[in-house]
């Protein structure tokens, strides 16, 4: 019998169906999901089309942590919407206010053992606790919460094994930054990374929430560390040391592949505009005129990032042209970092104190100035995402961070004239949990809508025959925040289809919409380059471009959770057989495609006819079966409500 990773025993413990081999699709059966406000209100919607009473898993939370800017009465309205909901459904509501999503999950449910599905890309930071946590589209979360199995192909698991320990002025996020430079943003596709080897014992488990949540820029399926005597003592500091169980790869485990990293030969890195795989070490670029550093995120959750950011500050000032801007990444973290001093220290230095969210991070609020440098600990720098669309935002750590922000210009905190602060954690914590609400059994309420929420549109079944122009021709690596873009104007919208659409593609083309607003029955066709769809999860990148009539995308390679999110929404996702294709496709080609349904339930080719160029290439898919039989249904809501029916 072979020895199991970490990853292999949460799988197989889990397992409902399939066989775990490589690149067979299995069933998880999930145990914990977690949504926040930018994607909870589709998923409360969905739950809704769906009929649904209560949810079915161990804890399902609902987080308002990103549309926390109440300028009119959207967000206030989706934030009442979501509170009755939660009561609705059987749903935790953690208030505006309470904190991230992803460390406040960790502090008050996160589990060892246990699987986490998330609305949200970056729920795999609760790999850092030894779960499976996994970050999917809403949709897909919502069947989760009925009790549905989650289903994803076997990846492939990548042991990365960790030797030494950090030198002086080099944290968490420069380990993920280094294996971003290895790997690049496409690096994780298909692949678990799992953390194993003695260099564990010197990273706590916020250390390891840093590494486990920034495997969402390499692509990765998910982010598995061991529950040990680290997870432990996590759990003890927020009182629950009962959740503990200890979950390591037996002796000798095997990996389908390996990498190494000794952490005492790592130093600071930075990711340069505007991609989390432009990598280089900070001494690289340093020296360049700095005006904005933040410090915050579910990137760099922890106390520790911000107090080190405070004790490097101590006694000193901001410079004059920088913004420092600190964002606390939950209520109970702010409440323990004002006991211990450091709120005041960061005060006294000129930093600016922001609410306990996302905010900055994704784009609400805290935007830079037109094409001035932005240094962010947050875990995503694509284009425009900031807020400004001239954005030139570096990701670092919060040391390069806090030393750029005292000197004014990208510095390597290595060369400030001062010794390095190690920080300490409490030996008690504060612990907060007011602004969680439980649900309450046999609880009942009705959904409070207001004007600005509409009903989830449903979609027809996949036609048979597809002809429509080429909208947009892009290249690789095209993120749903170009695709569906968030920040303050758009992300109000959310719960509103037809208003959110206007913004679909903007940040690539201000003038798709109205190019695709008068073939939203007839159909249209986007082709696009390797890893099309990466980032976040939201699955509004996939609903307003298919509520504006996109039938099919046709691209090198997709990223998984976006890949679904078009399958879920009936947008048939094609992947060309000769990558150069691409370039004989031009923006404004007719496409079309006959015969569709029975050449994909034969599993053929595909044959896209350019009807401008008079000429055909073929594509292919990699649909299941189960996934077939959705999109030929017009989309999962549809096929589940056929299943149901078929049942009763």
């Amino acid at each position: 019998m072979s020895k199991k990773n970490v990853a292999q025993k949460l799988i197989e413990s889990h397992l409902v169906s399939g066989e775990m081999v490589l690149g067979n699709e299995i069933g998880l059966k999930i145990d914990q999901t977690l949504t926040q406000d930018a994607t909870g209100t589709m998923v409360m919607l969905e739950l809704e089309a769906m009929g649904v009473k209560k949810v079915h898993t161990e804890i399902s939370a609902q987080y308002v942590d990103h549309n926390l800017l109440q300028t009119d009465f959207k967000n206030a309205d989706d934030h009442l919407f979501l509170q009755s909901a939660c009561k609705k459904f059987g749903v935790w509501f953690s208030r505006p206010g309470n904190g991230v999503s992803h460390p406040v999950h960790m502090e008050a449910f996160g589990k060892p053992g246990k699987t986490l599905l998330g609305s949200d890309s970056h729920t795999c930071a609760g790999g850092s606790m030894g779960m499976l946590a996994m970050g999917a589209g809403g949709l897909e979360v919502a069947l989760a919460m009925t009790g549905e199995a989650f289903y994803i192909n076997m990846p492939k698991v990548m042991g990365v094994h960790v030797t030494g320990k950090l030198p002086d002025w080099v944290s968490a996020k420069d380990v993920v930054l280094e294996m971003l430079r290895r790997h690049d943003v496409d690096g994780g596709v298909g692949r678990i990374f799992e953390y194993y080897g003695p260099g564990l014992a010197n990273l706590t488990a916020m250390d390891r929430h840093v590494i486990a949540n920034m495997g969402a820029e390499m692509g990765a399926t998910a982010t598995v560390f061991p529950s040990d005597q680290v997870t432990l003592a996590f759990l003890k500091s927020q009182n629950r040391a009962q959740d503990w169980i200890e979950l390591v790869a037996d002796p000798k485990a095997e990996y389908d592949e390996h990498e190494e990293i000794d952490l005492s030969k790592l130093e600071p890195m930075i990711a340069c505009p505007s991609s989390p795989g432009n990598v280089v070490p900070v001494s690289q670029v340093a020296g360049k005129p700095v005006f904005q550093c933040m410090v915050g995120s579910s990137a760099n959750p922890g106390m520790r990032d911000f107090a080190i950011a405070a004790m490097i500050m101590k006694g000193k000032n901001v410079n004059e042209q920088v913004s420092l801007d600190i964002i606390p990444t939950s209520r109970q973290i702010l409440e323990n970092l004002t006991v211990n001093g450091y709120v005041e220290d960061l005060l006294r230095t000129g930093a600016r104190i922001h609410q306990a969210g996302c905010n900055g991070c994704i784009g609400m609020g805290q935007a830079p100035a037109t094409k001035k440098i932005s240094l962010r600990t947050v875990p995503r720098n694509f284009p425009g995402r900031s807020g400004t669309k001239d954005d030139l935002v570096y990701l670092c750590s919060p040391e390069t961070a806090a030393a750029s922000a005292l000197t004014g210009v990208i510095t390597d905190p290595r060369t400030l004239k001062m010794k390095y602060p190690h920080y300490q954690e409490p030996k008690e914590l504060l612990i907060n949990t007011q602004a969680l609400i439980e649900p309450k059994a046999g609880e009942t309420a009705e959904l409070e809508m207001g004007p600005n929420i509409k009903p989830l549109p449903l979609f027809p079944e996949l036609e048979d025959h597809i002809k429509g122009p080429v909208l947009l021709k892009m290249g690789d690596n095209v993120s749903t925040d170009e695709i569906l873009p968030a920040g303050t104007k758009v992300l109000p919208f959310r719960s509103n289809i037809p208003a959110i659409s206007k913004f679909t593609f903007s940040q690539i083309d201000e003038s798709y919409y109205d190019r695709a607003m008068p073939l939203q029955k007839s159909g249209s066709v986007v082709v696009a380059g390797a890893n099309y769809g990466q980032g976040s999860s939201r699955e509004h990148a996939a609903i307003a471009p298919r509520y504006l009539g996109l039938r099919a995308v046709i691209a090198k390679s997709y990223a998984r959770i976006h890949r679904k999110n078009l399958i879920n929404f009936c947008i048939v996702p094609l992947v060309f057989n000769d990558e150069k294709d691409l370039q004989s496709i031009d923006q404004g080609d007719i496409l079309e495609i006959k015969n569709l349904r029975k050449t994909l339930q034969a599993n053929g080719p595909v044959e896209v006819h350019n009807l401008t160029k008079k000429k055909s290439f073929m594509a292919r898919h990699t649909l299941s079966h189960r996934e077939l039989e959705e999109l030929l249904a017009g989309g999962l809501v549809n096929a589940v409500l056929a299943r149901r029916a078929k049942k009763k």
